[in-house]
């Protein structure tokens, strides 16, 4: 059953110009059955019949309340699992998911006003100077993977690959104003304008795609429809014959009838062009654009009960839930170390504040986490 997210009121948010309107992303989801039953026994819950919507500190219920922003790219995931989470809590604890992008939201992780940071790629070394500098300590953890997703209008008959060099060439600062027309990649494209759309400068997803593909992170080009709502990306997209785009595979997958998927030519690769998808993620056969999505948890959060069970009940249903909002789950093996990062308390990141492409999760993992 296809998932499409769809638009609620925007709240109002200020971050780049790009930024006309962060919308809530609401994925209408089945039912989950019995395996999110035993992750309610696995972590202590039991179903509510009424589920509790999201609150504030300020809930005039008393219950706790589990802070979340960030990444569009990971708010599918964690939307589901806060759902869940909540319905098993009775009204006990409420979850808030914000949207305001990855940078916008280590921004606030970084200054204590929010429990956990949703992340589409890792800490960065600025970020983790300001978490130091305000006494913020973090435990990094992967939940799932991504097949970044180079998308055109369905109409679009002359091109179903494209190599990373060919995206380089378009999407690298000298481009800006130079290469304008679908020629210009190949010749033999049409001579017609060229349509560009992808992430805003505040996503970690523009930070992950600049880094895979012009081999720095966030050096791009400024002229084209920027946006940390995918959402946004797919309208302008589908609403053009001569786009081209780049958007997570979560935003793609249920709108595949609206747009049309490239195939990439990674030319460090032997198997020519790969199309996205989460079965060539698994394989390793899809890079450079293959990614994990993390989740940051604040350490004082995580000593607050409440913080504590909505983690390990993340950590315990995202192998079911991500999946069901068109990601790939990691491997069993990873959620297991997940947990034992978590239950030990182990702060710090494994990348060191500089974004790495094609990095296996238990890599990830096995890295001894650092905070500088």
């Amino acid at each position: 059953m296809a998932l499409k997210p769809v638009h609620q009121p925007p709240a109002a948010v200020g971050f780049t110009a790009a930024i006309l309107a962060l919308q809530r992303v609401v994925f209408s989801r089945i039912p989950r059955g019995f395996a999110l039953a035993a992750v309610w026994a696995a972590v202590g819950c039991r179903p509510a019949a009424n589920p509790a919507g999201p609150g504030d500190a300020s809930s005039s219920t008393g219950a706790d309340v589990v802070k979340i922003d960030g990444s569009s790219t990971v708010y599918p995931t964690t939307e589901a699992v806060a759902e869940e989470f909540q319905k098993a809590k009775a009204g006990n604890v409420k979850v808030t998911v914000g949207i305001s992008g990855t940078g916008g939201g280590f921004k606030k992780f970084c200054r204590g006003e929010i429990d956990v940071a949703d992340a589409s790629r890792p800490i960065l070394k600025e970020e983790m100077d300001l978490a130091r500098r305000n006494g913020i300590e973090y435990i990094e953890l992967p939940i799932c993977f991504d097949a970044l997703t180079v998308a055109v209008h369905p109409e679009n008959d002359w091109v179903d690959a494209i190599t990373v060099d060919e995206l380089k060439r378009i999407w690298q600062p000298s481009a800006q104003g130079n290469v304008t027309r679908w020629n210009q990649i190949r010749p033999e494209w049409p001579d017609e304008e060229l349509a560009l759309f992808g992430a805003g400068s505040d996503s970690g997803t523009f930070d992950y795609f600049t880094e895979a593909v012009v081999g720095k992170a966030k050096s791009s080009r400024g002229d084209y429809t920027a946006s940390e709502d995918d959402n946004i990306l797919v309208k302008g997209i589908a609403g053009n014959q001569h786009a081209l785009g780049y958007l997570p595979f979560a935003y793609y997958s249920p709108n595949s009838d609206k747009l049309k998927a490239l195939a990439i030519d990674w030319e460090k690769g032997e198997r020519g062009a790969v199309p996205p998808s989460l079965e060539n993620v698994l394989a390793g056969t899809y890079n450079p654009l293959s990614r994990p999505l993390f989740i940051y948890v604040s350490l004082k959060s995580a000593e607050r009960p409440a913080v504590k069970e909505f983690v390990t009940f993340y950590l315990r249903s995202a192998k079911e839930l991500s999946a069901e909002v068109h990601y790939l789950p990691l491997p069993d093996r990873a959620y297991e170390m997940g947990l034992e990062r978590f239950a030990a308390l182990k702060t710090g990141s494994g990348f060191g504040g500089v974004p790495e492409v094609g990095l296996p999760v238990e890599e990830i993992f096995q890295r001894e986490p650092k905070s500088h």
